[in-house]
């Protein structure tokens, strides 16, 4: 359950009975834990019984994330951070190691404290620990490959593309001009007709873990399609969990933006 699917669930008339301005930003609400299904007045009973359980748990593991970054913090504190710097592809000076995520500049200092010019997303900001303190700063090769074909990817594909792939194409149809922008926005690099998809870009989460989205527009008679790769070096500068959070810190940040910009259903 992420904020797209509990949106299905909705009428999507935004009546705003749940004090929310739309049903988007009361579906975010309860993915969240802020809110629960039961608040909306349109629901019906069996619904609320059947997917109210999964959308708490889902609230569970946010905290469980967020218990996760308060512990490398600490970890940090065990590193050398200029060395760091050169292995993981950032520059240290003020005593603060940074790096660029999604193009904007992420630093940390020798007590765990973090700064960003970005809003980071716990699912976000762990892989981002995990880089510093474990990459081993191999450089990347330039081959692309699904997350199946990394080493330890094979069984990690098909959840990967459950919770990852999946609700980014949902996000993608939902919003289309929207998806393309956030790209952008993310300093994403356009490349040329790969995979002969209709949007093919390359991210940079992290300088040495790169991440290609390849998305097809939906045709008459064919439904649309997404796939995420990823640097066949991935898996030696941070580890497929941390892959598999990355890809899903990802979904969370375009959901957010798309709801922070008002573009819904109704």
């Amino acid at each position: 359950m992420n904020t797209v699917d509990i949106l299905k669930l909705l009428n999507k008339s935004n009546c705003r009975e749940c004090n929310k301005p739309t049903c988007l930003a009361f579906a975010a609400a309860v993915f969240k834990g802020d809110k629960h299904l039961d608040e909306c007045p349109h629901l019906d009973k069996d619904i609320i019984a059947q997917y109210g359980r999964k959308t708490e748990t889902k609230a569970t593991a946010e905290q469980n994330m967020e218990n996760a970054v308060q512990q490398l913090r600490k970890k940090i504190t065990t590193v050398d951070l200029s060395s760091a710097a050169k292995r993981v592809g950032g520059s240290f000076s003020d005593g603060k190691l940074t790096i660029k995520i999604f193009g904007k500049d992420f630093s940390i200092d020798a007590n765990g404290s973090l700064y960003s010019d970005i809003h980071m997303h716990p699912w976000v900001t762990v892989p981002i620990l995990n880089y510093i303190i474990s990459g081993k700063g191999i450089p990347v090769s330039g081959e692309w490959v699904p997350l199946r074909e990394l080493k330890n990817g094979k069984t990690w594909g098909a959840f990967f593309g459950q919770r990852c792939e999946k609700p980014l194409k949902e996000v993608a149809d939902t919003y289309t001009d929207l998806f393309e922008d956030m790209i952008h926005l993310f300093n994403g690099r356009q490349v040329e007709d790969h995979y002969q998809s209709d949007i093919s870009l390359v991210l940079h989460p992290l300088p040495k873990v790169p991440m290609l989205i390849c998305y097809w527009k939906p045709e008459e008679g064919l439904e649309s399609s997404l796939n995420l790769f990823f640097d066949s070096t991935a898996e030696d500068n941070l580890s497929i969990e941390s892959i598999y959070a990355l890809g899903t810190g990802l979904v969370r940040m375009f959901e957010k933006i798309s709801l922070r910009h008002g573009y819904h259903n109704g």
